[in-house]
């Protein structure tokens, strides 16, 4: 891996770990609102598959060595079994499956690849994270929905909009500046 990739993926997991900081936490549900789905939607849009991926593997060892990295300075192997740590899970695997749908098509992904690309993240973040909620807290589907993904779907919505918008931009920014390749008709050889 070259040094370039190296500080990007340092980069975006620190970009996730500061977003985590913007947390606000639900009466009513274990799940915070965070700003982290904006940076895992960030750096799996702007790095691709592989080094998205890498970075948020990055951030979530992090967490779990200990250092204050997860949503209101969460920590440790133990934010991984509590009800809320499917949604830790699901970063990780979400911004690979975003990677998948990105690199359909020939060349850089516009609005609609890119949004369906964010989309497909959070389905894939909703489906972990609400299978450990109903599991750890015993709920059945209709509950679990209510507490760990209806609230969250406006604000997330926003969010995949916003990332959309300063990907674009911010992927072009670093492909003229050399620190990202442009994609080709096989964006897998790059990425």
């Amino acid at each position: 891996m070259r040094t370039k990739d190296m500080a990007l993926v340092a980069l975006f997991a620190a970009l996730v770990a500061v977003l985590a900081q913007v947390a606000i936490p639900l009466p009513f549900s274990p799940v915070p609102i965070t700003g982290q789905v904006l940076g895992v939607f960030l750096a799996g849009a702007i790095l691709g598959k592989n080094r998205g991926t890498l970075a948020i593997i990055v951030y979530l060892l992090l967490g779990a060595i200990g250092l204050p990295v997860f949503a209101r300075g969460g920590a440790g192997l133990a934010a991984f079994a509590r009800p809320a740590g499917g949604y830790l899970w699901g970063f990780a695997l979400g911004v690979y499956v975003m990677g998948l749908v990105l690199e359909r098509g020939k060349g850089e992904p516009g609005y609609g690849r890119l949004a369906a690309g964010m989309l497909t993240c959070l389905v894939v973040i909703y489906i972990l994270g609400t299978i450990q909620l109903m599991y750890l807290l015993h709920l059945n589907l209709v509950k679990g929905l209510l507490l760990g993904v209806l609230p969250y779907i406006p604000l997330d919505l926003a969010k995949l909009a916003l990332a959309v918008a300063v990907s674009l931009q911010a992927r072009r920014a670093l492909q003229q500046a050399g620190y990202l390749p442009a994609r080709t008709t096989n964006p897998e050889s790059t990425n």
